[in-house]
C-alpha cells in the first residue's frame, strides 16, 4: 500500500468532513453554473466529464445543468463527501486518491480547487492523471500565482499552494494549447466567485 501524503490524510479525515459541512447551498451552485458556462463557452462536443476532487458534487450538479446529456464521473478521497456525491445519482464516483485513480478518458478532465491542496512534490503525478483522463479538454480552476508560493490555510501550514498549474501542464505536455481563460471574483455582484483563475486547455495534436 502506498503511504498517503500529509495532505491526503488531511482531506480524507476530520478537516475534510468539516469542509463538506460548510460548503453547500443554492448560491454556491448558481456561482458554479455561471463559472462553468463561461469557462466552457469555447468547448464543443463535451459528452463526458471526469472531475478530480468531486467533494459533495456541487460542480457535477452545475455541469449536469449545462451538459444534461453528458456522462459524468468523479474522484473523491473523503468518505463522507464520496457518499454525498454518490447519493446525487449523477454518475460514477470513485472513492480514493487521484494519484491512485486509473482514468477512463473523458472529453473533459476537471480540477477545481484541488491542485492547490496537493503535495507539490506529487503534482507531476496529478498532471499525468489529468492529462491521461482527457480525450480533448482539461479545465483547471485554481488559485493562481506566477511563482510557487505556500499560503497559510485556516491555521494550517503546507495545506494550500498557489502556482501556475496550467502553465506547468502546458510545459510538460507541448500539445496542450490554451483555448481560453478567465477569473472568478469574490465581489462579483451577481455570481460571487472564489478568486480563482480558470484555464481551458485543449489537446491539439497527437503526441
Amino acid at each position: 500500500m502506498r503511504k498517503l501524503t500529509a495532505q491526503e490524510e488531511f482531506w480524507s479525515g476530520e478537516f475534510g468532513d468539516a469542509y463538506l459541512a460548510r460548503n453547500d447551498g443554492k448560491q454556491l451552485l448558481a456561482s458554479n453554473i455561471a463559472l462553468f458556462a463561461n469557462a466552457l463557452r469555447r468547448a464543443d462536443h463535451v459528452r463526458s466529464v471526469v472531475e478530480f476532487g468531486t467533494n459533495r458534487g456541487l460542480n457535477l450538479r452545475a455541469l449536469n445543468q449545462l451538459l444534461p446529456n453528458a456522462r459524468l464521473s468523479g474522484v473523491e478521497i473523503n468518505a463522507a463527501a464520496h457518499r454525498a456525491a454518490v447519493a446525487l445519482g449523477l454518475g460514477d464516483i470513485w472513492h480514493g486518491s487521484i494519484f491512485d485513480y486509473e482514468p477512463e478518458p473523458s472529453d473533459l478532465a476537471l480540477a477545481k480547487g484541488v491542485l492547490i491542496h496537493l503535495d507539490p512534490g506529487m503534482l507531476h503525478r496529478a498532471y499525468e492523471k489529468l492529462y491521461g483522463a482527457s480525450n480533448r479538454y482539461v479545465l483547471i480552476v485554481e488559485y493562481y500565482n506566477p511563482d510557487p508560493v505556500e499560503v497559510p490555510y485556516r491555521g494550517h501550514r503546507e495545506r494550500l499552494f498557489k502556482r501556475d498549474f496550467a502553465g506547468e501542464m502546458m510545459d510538460l505536455y507541448p500539445n496542450l494549447a490554451l483555448t481560453d481563460y478567465g477569473f472568478s471574483y469574490r465581489r462579483d455582484p451577481a455570481f460571487r466567485g472564489n478568486d480563482c483563475t480558470w484555464f481551458l486547455l485543449e489537446k491539439r495534436t497527437a503526441r
